[in-house]
């Protein structure tokens, strides 16, 4: 399957899941409570199932794996989708939510692609090149140059300070030696940094609904997008990405994580 047509399938299913979305936001919603204790609500759901059928219908022999639904196995082919990144923002009114759909091939993530519904923005990658479109502007999105931690705008899994018990040292000397330091704000982070206005992004705990439909986004924006040891991220991936818009930043901050003890241990055991 060309790349490019995976894209602008892509980009169909993304305007059925905005206008799911966007009719749902803001309005009055029963949440649950998953198993892991994350909240779902009936629009993450409802995006879900549709998003599933309309890709039965143009290609059944394709597998399907989502975040509310079973695996449908397939062949070569499998396309991932993660209805609502941030489905908290989503039930409390925050605009900076999401939806992530990707295509795999045998297991690569070959096509990606980012919709903030009610900010009207969007970023679809290839792995080779990802465009940005707001409605109005429509072009190539491009990382920054920035190399250094000192100098680079983070968006990363906890504050400085918000946890007393931080569960990686790592994280708190990024937090405090980054140039400005804000918490991620979902999928919203990573098309930030495909588009330049930030320059690094660092989360754990993420499933592959989360992050493989990142990969050719910020890949194809000239970043650099891997788990906490500088690995290709992948479907048995340990849910520790970091994500830099360059080569140099990204082996920068990856070895702050490494020199703290709580950081290594984690990564290399």
């Amino acid at each position: 399957m060309d790349q490019e047509e995976a894209l602008e399938f892509a980009q169909h299913l993304a305007d059925v899941s905005r206008s799911i979305a966007l009719r749902y936001f803001r309005t009055s919603l029963d949440i649950r409570w998953k198993e892991d204790a994350s909240p779902v609500t009936i629009a993450d759901c409802k995006i879900e199932s549709t998003l599933r059928s309309v890709i039965r219908d143009r290609y059944p022999d394709h597998g399907i794996i989502g975040e509310e639904y079973d695996r449908t196995p397939g062949g070569r082919y499998s396309w991932i989708l993660d209805p609502l990144d941030g489905t908290k923002s989503f039930a409390m009114g925050n605009p900076l939510f999401g939806t992530l759909i990707g295509l795999l091939d045998d297991g690569e993530p070959v096509a990606g692609l980012v919709d903030l519904p009610a900010m009207g923005e969007r970023w679809g990658g290839t792995g080779r090149r990802t465009i940005f479109t707001d409605g109005v502007s429509n072009g190539q999105a491009n990382v920054s140059s920035c190399r250094s931690i000192d100098a680079a705008r983070l968006y990363i899994t906890a504050p400085p300070g918000a946890d007393p018990d931080v569960k990686y040292a790592g994280v708190e000397t990024l937090s405090r030696v980054a140039a400005i330091t804000r918490p991620v704000c979902d999928c919203y982070a990573y098309g930030l940094l495909a588009s330049g206005y930030c320059d690094l992004v660092i989360e754990d705990n993420l499933e592959p609904c989360d992050y493989l439909p990142l990969v050719p986004i910020i890949n194809g924006a000239g970043g650099r997008i891997t788990d906490w040891a500088g690995n290709p991220l992948t479907l048995n991936s340990d849910g520790r990405v970091i994500a830099a818009s360059t080569e140099r930043l990204l082996e920068a901050a990856i070895e702050v994580l490494h020199n703290s003890p709580t950081a290594a241990d984690s990564v290399t055991g």
